[in-house]
């Protein structure tokens, strides 16, 4: 028996946004100030921290299961950003990418899809040039203001507090797959791989 689950995201995205989520194949997230609250936080041996949202987190999988490719594409290099892609199972993580737009037409062309099927979520400056070419460009709710230009969509939750959660879900209802994947999981033997799910704080070796 199917569970009927309504729409929820209909009241933080517009007609514009859902257009072009529809044609997502390919969703890229920056990971500090999007998939983390942008702080960089060191203890006094130089080994930094990230603490990443459990919402998120969630999202991400259920996009990956409804057919969507996701890349994280950030340009520092984090022993903490490779360990939560392989929790998440995400195989396309691109740390130390200083331009990102050739990134991420670089991720486009293996996979054989236009810009106009990627999305890119960033929080500032060096997101720009990858947010304006691509087909739905979309920041936090806290992210600098001088990504606004290159903005299609601005979400309600803050970065690393559920913010590319929202990104997630806006897709995967604009493209009809709410309802599989939800009563997928409502009726599956096994749950959610709690590991998908859970808060992860890490510590790692400084890397400038």
């Amino acid at each position: 028996m199917n569970v009927n689950f309504s729409p929820v995201v209909n009241a933080y995205s517009s007609k514009s946004v859902r257009d072009r989520a529809a044609r997502i194949k390919l969703a890229c997230f920056d990971v500090d100030g999007t998939l983390t609250d942008g702080r960089l936080i060191f203890d006094d041996q130089g080994r930094e921290l990230k603490a990443f949202h459990a919402h998120d987190g969630q999202g991400l999988v259920l996009l990956m299961r409804g057919g969507v490719e996701v890349a994280l594409v950030t340009a520092r290099v984090s022993k903490v950003v490779t360990r939560r892609a392989a929790e998440l199972g995400i195989q396309r993580v691109h740390l130390g990418a200083k331009d990102k737009l050739a990134t991420v037409r670089e991720i486009a062309a293996e996979m054989g899809i236009g810009l106009d099927e990627v999305a890119f979520m960033g929080d500032d400056v060096p997101d720009l040039r990858a947010m304006r070419e691509v087909g739905l460009s979309v920041a936090p709710a806290d992210a600098h203001l001088w990504t606004l230009e290159a903005t299609d969509w601005r979400t309600t939750a803050k970065a690393g507090r559920g913010a590319a959660r929202e990104l997630c879900d806006v897709i995967l209802e604009a493209q009809g797959l709410v309802p599989q994947l939800l009563n997928g999981i409502v009726q599956a033997d096994a749950p959610v791989d709690p590991n998908h799910v859970a808060p992860f704080v890490v510590s790692e070796e400084h890397n400038a």
